[in-house]
């Protein structure tokens, strides 16, 4: 990764990968906080690039604007949760692919910031609906897509006894895993921890109880 793709030049010369790659994390870091501080809408690329240390330029130039660096942070988050490798290439019991699957999603969703995100996400969607994109583009979709093509793969279809196609499927295992998030999101101060690993495991029997050739 080159210094112009992290941030401005300086006169030493360019910075070896590590030190660009930590300045990179660095402006993720700063961006993650303030959205979640303040706010998508109210806290300006100005604002970020500031505290960052980095130009305004330098943000447009790496990510096209704030929505791409929104989306930069979600794929970091949501790339440190799952292993899309796993579930492409692994020859394992579906139960066991599916509960690996689901406990790596409760712990992504269920930190604090990521509740935060989703309540910032449902307030201002409406306002910045390039909020909402980025959102579902580096999240939502990436996960629904994994999913179908896990359960595309020939020798997963061909234990299944459903004729939903792999794309409906995700979404009957995503509303199995949710549980009561929607609780959880919209109180998340009074009621804790809505869904627990064993919510988890009891989802994706539920769903395999449905899909399973017996």
């Amino acid at each position: 990764m080159s210094l112009e793709q992290v941030t401005e030049p300086v006169k030493a010369g360019r910075p070896k990968a590590a030190e660009a790659e930590a300045r990179l994390n660095d402006l993720l870091d700063t961006a993650a906080r303030l959205i979640l501080e303040k706010g998508y809408g109210k806290v300006s690329l100005e604002a970020i690039a500031k505290e960052a240390r980095v130009a305004v330029r330098t943000i447009y130039v790496k990510f096209g604007g704030k929505a791409g660096l929104l989306k930069a942070i979600l794929l970091r988050y949501r790339a440190g949760a799952f292993d899309p490798a796993g579930m492409e290439t692994l020859h394992r019991p579906i139960r066991d692919t599916l509960r690996e699957f689901g406990l790596r999603f409760h712990r992504l969703v269920s930190t604090p910031e990521a509740t935060a995100l989703y309540q910032i996400v449902v307030a201002e969607a409406h306002a910045n609906p390039d909020l909402a994109e980025a959102f579902w583009d580096a999240g939502p979709r990436q996960t629904r897509e994994l999913l179908a093509r896990y359960f595309a793969r020939p020798d997963i279809a061909a234990q299944l006894d459903t004729n939903s196609p792999p794309e409906r499927l995700a979404i009957y295992l995503m509303n199995c895993l949710m549980g009561d998030q929607l609780r959880r999101f919209l109180f998340e101060s009074r009621c804790g921890v809505a869904t627990t690993p064993e919510e988890i495991e009891q989802g994706i029997d539920l769903f395999l109880h449905g899909v399973v050739k017996r």
